[in-house]
């Protein structure tokens, strides 16, 4: 098998071993992960995701479920009076919710969850490792599937994106781009593969705004290709610009409401996004249909031409989606909430902070670029380097300003490390008793996994954990008592009000009480958190106020709450430092509280 000069097995080429077929392989990996993530969530005592996410996403299923509109995105016991209007898209929650209302035919409303919250995040590792594992085959042959096949094993295994009860998006996008990759390798330039690209594309774009760059970067690669390939490459440019112009028009008109059509926002699918997507789509269409036949610097004009034109239509449409999605973020809420989140700490802020984490979201990634540069300056397969080169570095430089951009990074290395590995376990083989070759196959394999970072930056911490899980960390990390069904149950059966509690317990109160939550970790709630925060912060005097505007019924006190106790040390004279001292104002009153229970409640009487 000649790796190097891509002429390894390809599907369809006569192997019919059962280890060269794709399908199986991927369905017998799959099944073994999903025992593995069934096994390490065997002992969990809730079955919903850590993530606040998690917990969000299944309140708007169950709004969705009673009856809530498909184009109703509010989530009206979220923040002051009106609500907030939420960002994400239906297309996650009617999966969701259809497995829910099935289950339902057979048994109770909660072990319904329980079922569909468990089937929905393992039904998605069939589409993450096929992905992946086409990826592998189609650049390095049968072998190349498997080192992607156990690659990808490794990093579902030690990724929290995967287990039962996580439920936010983030695992779909993972299997997106995870397809939208292996159809951009697809050397034969086959119009199904880049059709099917464009349709993860514009699917990738219509669930969540945060693999735009990447899907961005995507369509950049299929016009380059159109320009440097003419002809040969025709039929899959219009393939992918056809189908990614169809597909996001039909979301967009399927998933945005009437009213909303000229409303650009920069979270979610809006007139902006699709404008700037359709524009695309169709210059691209255009330019393959009319201009294949030019010259290679003829097809490049018109390459330029088209870009200046989608250039034009994002800064008509929508020029502040160019910038940062969270620039408009009050500075009050970018210094005491999104500083504090441990997913969207910056390279410099980790290196500050937790210095022994920074293999593991980063190393990878870095050393998947340098395989992949060392390639392209050898003039090694360029055309398919630069694509994975480009794809990995987009993700990278996202994780570089937040960590969770890593999640993607980590995973767009396994291409490129697949095939050094490859490269190196052929020199290993070809002489099997150089000692050397071996250990650098067997040093590259490790280095290639981010959990061996993370486990190797945990020894030289001297901070070894239980868990080896690679991913950026939730809000919930130290305060397990303020979130749970058993904490919030004084609540539970009181007439719906209006809770005073931090912004992390927001979505376990809508989940677990019928009341409003008046502060949830969202940007679109900015008006709730700060008026949380204002609460937090006040003088004890000054806080009846905030309360009393609010129109708060219940308030809520949790020590152990990370939001709690730094506020308090911000505000030494604040109302959470007062409480904080055992020095309750008179206008709350306390409620009876669930034994054990951490949080302390009580009902404000102005």
């Amino acid at each position: 098998m000649e790796v190097r000069g891509m002429t390894a097995a390809k599907p369809g080429d006569g192997k019919s071993s059962i280890w060269s077929r794709l399908w199986i392989m991927s369905i017998l990996y799959s099944l073994f992960l999903m025992a593995v993530l069934v096994f390490l969530r065997w002992s969990a005592t809730d079955y919903v995701g850590a993530d606040n996410d998690d917990v969000m996403r299944l309140v708007e299923v169950r709004d969705f479920l009673a009856g809530q509109g498909w184009f109703d995105l509010m989530q009206y016991r979220l923040g002051l009076d009106a609500g907030t209007l939420m960002h994400w898209s239906r297309l996650i929650d009617l999966p969701i919710a259809s497995l829910i209302a099935f289950f339902r035919l057979f048994v109770a409303p909660e072990r319904a969850e329980v079922l569909a919250l468990t089937v929905w995040p393992l039904s998605l590792v069939l589409q993450l490792m096929y992905g992946m594992g086409l990826t592998g085959y189609r650049t390095g042959g049968i072998v190349g599937m498997h080192i992607s096949l156990g690659l990808t094993g490794l990093y579902v295994m030690t990724s929290n994106r995967f287990l039962p009860g996580s439920i936010d998006h983030d695992n779909v996008q993972l299997g997106l781009v995870a397809i939208m990759t292996a159809m951009l390798v697809d050397d034969r330039f086959r119009p199904a593969s880049f059709a099917i690209a464009g349709l993860a594309a514009a699917l990738a774009i219509a669930i969540g705004a945060e693999t735009t760059p990447f899907v961005a970067v995507a369509c950049l690669a299929v016009a380059l290709l159109w320009a440097w390939e003419g002809k040969a490459f025709a039929a899959a440019a219009q393939a992918f610009s056809l189908t990614l112009a169809v597909s996001i028009s039909v979301a967009f008109f399927a998933t945005v409401p009437p009213h909303l059509y000229s409303t650009v926002t920069c979270d979610n699918l809006s007139i902006g996004f699709y404008g700037i997507t359709s524009v695309g789509g169709v210059v691209l269409l255009l330019s393959s249909l009319f201009a294949s036949g030019l010259s290679r610097v003829g097809r490049f004009v018109v390459l330029a031409a088209g870009g200046v034109v989608i250039a034009g239509t994002a800064l008509l449409l929508a020029p502040q989606c160019l910038g940062n999605p969270l620039g408009d973020l009050d500075p009050m809420l970018v210094k005491l909430w999104l500083n504090g989140i441990s997913e969207a700490q910056s390279f410099v802020d980790l290196a500050r902070k937790a210095p022994e984490t920074l293999g593991a979201f980063y190393a990878v990634g870095v050393f998947a670029c340098a395989a992949c540069l060392f390639r392209i300056v050898r003039g090694e397969r360029v055309r398919l380097y630069l694509i994975l080169l480009a794809l990995l570095l987009v993700n990278l430089v996202i994780a570089f300003v937040q960590v969770r951009g890593s999640t993607f990074s980590n995973l767009l290395a396994i291409p490129p490390l697949t095939l050094l590995l490859i490269e190196l376990r052929r020199v290993s083989n070809a002489d099997s008793e150089n000692i050397a070759a071996a250990f650098f196959y067997i040093v590259g394999a490790l280095i290639s996994v981010p959990a061996v970072w993370a486990v190797g930056g945990g020894l030289v911490n001297g901070q070894m954990k239980t868990s080896f899980v690679v991913e950026p960390g939730s809000n919930k990390e130290n305060a397990a008592g303020c979130f749970s069904k058993e904490a919030l149950a004084p609540i539970a059966g009181l007439d719906p009000g209006v809770v005073s509690a931090p912004s992390d317990m927001g979505a376990p109160i809508l989940r677990f009480t019928k009341h409003r939550a008046l502060s949830g970790p969202y940007h679109r709630d900015q008006a709730g958190m700060l008026t949380q925060l204002h609460i937090e912060l006040a003088e004890p005097a000054d806080a009846e106020a905030f309360l009393r505007g609010a129109k708060v019924t219940l308030f809520a006190y949790c020590p152990g709450n990370p939001e709690t106790s730094d506020i308090a040390d911000i505000k030494p004279d604040g109302l959470y430092a007062a409480l904080k001292k055992g020095q309750v104002p008179s206008y709350l009153e306390p409620l009876p509280n669930g034994q054990g229970a951490d949080v302390k409640f009580f009902r404000f009487k102005p």
